[in-house]
């Protein structure tokens, strides 16, 4: 499908993946939709988007007053709250799925909060769905390489919130997939910004094992796996993209370059892995590859369906161990994407880099 005259809703829409992804929507990439939702409970964070998009520097009443007159809209509310869930969907032809508690720590340290917003949310938006029979006819479920064998919180919570989803197509003429990724390079609370500050202060910068790797893709990568399940994904479908991986080490040399900062190793943290999978055994069985990205095919004897003839079967599992880019490699990856050690993230979903690159 594409998106022409859709409504679609972003949950976690100021998030980072959320911002490129709105920004590309409303290029008209996907066919000009008629109106394009933010849904989520930032308020600072939806009115900071929304002056930039309206191209503001202060703000007058008339601005808010005129939300839902635009084809960008905003509308405060909570996926864990199954009210706010129904009354945003009760509109909407396309919900992309971007709401998360992410960070591991962040998960271990409060596991209730992560399974409220990561698999509560999931089953607000299916059961709204379903109870209501709302006109809904796509859901992407955004999820992520930890909840491939998972071994911690948020791992556990996004392999839960991919059979929520999958499951939902069981009740519901909406047709719900997922897409699964690694780590988006640059993006809120991972690893490169991290360095990158580290780096500003003079470091020392932090490892936790020198060796750990890795999946590393641009955040335009991670839309365009949204964008590949919306152009051809069935449902149940998981799409997976062929992301290559770094070592920990070679990502933090990259960023420090010649700079005298040193690297301290800290350990593995609880709840982490020396290597993340993609693509598990049990999976592998399921994996077919479709116009450049991978798609692990349904569990559920319900929705299993025999691949088109432009799909080729394959099996095989993905490691991140498995498909490691050397230093050099790691350094082209980085320029690749005008990654550099004083590269910031903002809040557009680009980037904002000095002259020193890597």
């Amino acid at each position: 499908m594409d998106l022409t005259n859709k409504r679609v809703v972003v949950t976690g829409g100021t998030g980072s993946m959320g911002s490129v992804l709105i920004r590309r929507i409303l290029s008209g990439e996907m066919g000009a939709p008629a109106k394009v939702v933010v849904f989520s409970r930032d308020e600072a964070k939806q009115h900071s988007m929304r002056m930039k998009y309206l191209n503001k520097h202060f703000a007058t009443d008339e601005i808010i007053y005129e939300n839902f007159e635009r084809t960008l809209q905003f509308h405060i509310g909570d996926v864990r709250n199954y009210h706010d869930v129904a009354h945003v969907l009760s509109d909407c032809d396309v919900v992309i799925n971007a709401a998360a508690l992410k960070q591991v720590p962040t998960c271990e340290y409060f596991p209730h909060q992560a399974l409220l917003t990561n698999c509560i949310g999931a089953q607000n938006i299916v059961q709204a769905i379903s109870e209501n029979n709302l006109p809904v006819e796509t859901v992407i479920g955004i999820s992520t390489d930890k909840a491939c064998k998972p071994v911690n919180v948020m791992g556990m919570t996004k392999s839960i919130q991919e059979r929520i989803f999958i499951a939902g197509n069981l009740h519901s003429r909406t047709a719900f997939m997922c897409v699964r990724y690694g780590n988006v390079i640059a993006s809120r609370g991972s690893v490169v910004p991290l360095f990158q500050e580290q780096i500003r202060h003079n470091g020392p910068v932090t490892l936790t094992v020198p060796s750990m790797t890795r999946y590393l893709l641009s955040i335009d990568q991670a839309v365009d796996t949204v964008f590949h399940a919306l152009k051809y994904g069935k449902p149940g479908d998981i799409v997976v993209p062929d992301a290559p991986a770094a070592t920990m080490e070679n990502l933090a040399k990259a960023l420090i370059g010649e700079r005298p900062i040193d690297i301290k190793v800290t350990g593995i943290r609880p709840g982490e892995k020396m290597h993340e999978s993609m693509v598990s055994e049990e999976e592998a069985d399921r994996l077919i590859y479709r116009k450049g990205f991978y798609i692990i095919l349904p569990m559920l004897k319900e929705l299993q369906y025999e691949p088109g003839l432009d799909d080729q079967k394959t099996h095989k599992t993905m490691i991140s161990s498995d498909n490691v880019l050397d230093y050099s490699g790691t350094i082209k990856l980085l320029k690749q994407h005008n990654i550099s050690a004083t590269c910031e993230h903002n809040n557009a979903g680009g980037y904002e880099t000095s002259q020193e690159q890597v």
